[in-house]
Formats: structure tokens, sequence, C-alpha cells
């Protein structure tokens, strides 16, 4: 009976003993300061509705430019207008390229460049080098133009 008696002693010594070391370990670290407690000010909970806020802040959305597609009609006789780097897909309709120089815009899909006024074919896609080039809809074509745009643009 002596033996039970003494097994019961040294795990509550042991169990005793495990709380104490766990409970110093974790004084300590914050003691340092080398962790900081979940949920406090050295290390914040932030909400969906804080990021989306601020991804929103950083014009992510929209026309200002972004990594998602959006789908844009481009009215007959109007000029769709891109930003440096904004890439478009010819869907729908008939659209020539247009550039207030000589220089083109980028058919990544066919491997060469496409002037003003040459056709931009349907599901290539356009890469613009620089800003103020665009498409607009063929002098032919009296319906509007749909495109996939990701990027930054405007439509005079």
């Amino acid at each position: 009976m002596k033996k039970w008696v003494a097994r019961i002693a040294l795990g509550a010594v042991l169990v005793v003993g495990g709380f104490g070391i766990g409970y110093w370990n974790t004084s300590t670290i914050e003691a340092d300061g080398a962790s900081a407690v979940p949920g406090s000010v050295e290390d914040p909970v932030v909400t969906k509705s804080y990021v989306d806020a601020l991804v929103g802040e950083k014009g992510q959305e929209g026309n200002t430019g972004g990594d998602k597609l959006e789908v844009v009609t481009v009215p007959n006789g109007k000029i769709l207008i891109a930003n440096e780097g904004t890439e478009i897909i010819v869907r729908a309709g008939k659209a020539v390229a247009y550039s207030p120089d000589s220089n083109g815009l980028a058919d990544v899909t066919g491997g060469k460049d496409v002037f003003k006024g040459q056709p931009i074919p349907a599901n290539h896609l356009v890469i613009f080098p620089r800003a103020g080039r665009g498409i607009t809809t063929d002098p032919g074509f009296t319906k509007t133009v749909t495109v996939l745009v990701r990027g930054g643009y405007t439509i005079q």
C-alpha cells in the first residue's frame, strides 16, 4: 500500500511542478516582450471591413486599376483610353487600335504590334505599354464593342 501512496504523491508533484514551470515560462516571455498577447495593443486583431476599407483606399477597385477583369461596353464612336499596363480582350464587336502617335499596342496572343487604325482580333490579349493609347469601334461598324479590361481606363 505504501507504493501506491508514493506513486500518487509523485504524480501530484509532477503535475503541480509542470503547472509552475508553464506559468513561469509564460510570465517570462510576456515580461521580456518577446511575444505579444493576441488581441492586445502589441498584436491587434483586424476585421475584414478594416482590410476592405484599406484596400479600397489604395484604388484597387473600379476603373482605377486592379487585378480583376471588368466587362466594359465601348459606345460606337467613343474611345477607350487605357492607362499604362492595362490589358484588354475584345469579346464582341469590331475594334481598331487608337494611338495619338505612330506607336501601337502589344497583341500578346498574336505576338505582334497593332498600330493605329488596325483591327484588334477578337479574344486576343492586348496590353497598352504607354498611357494615352486605346481602342475605338471600327469605322464601318455601327454597334458597341464589348471588352474585358484589367487596369485603369477612361472612355472619351
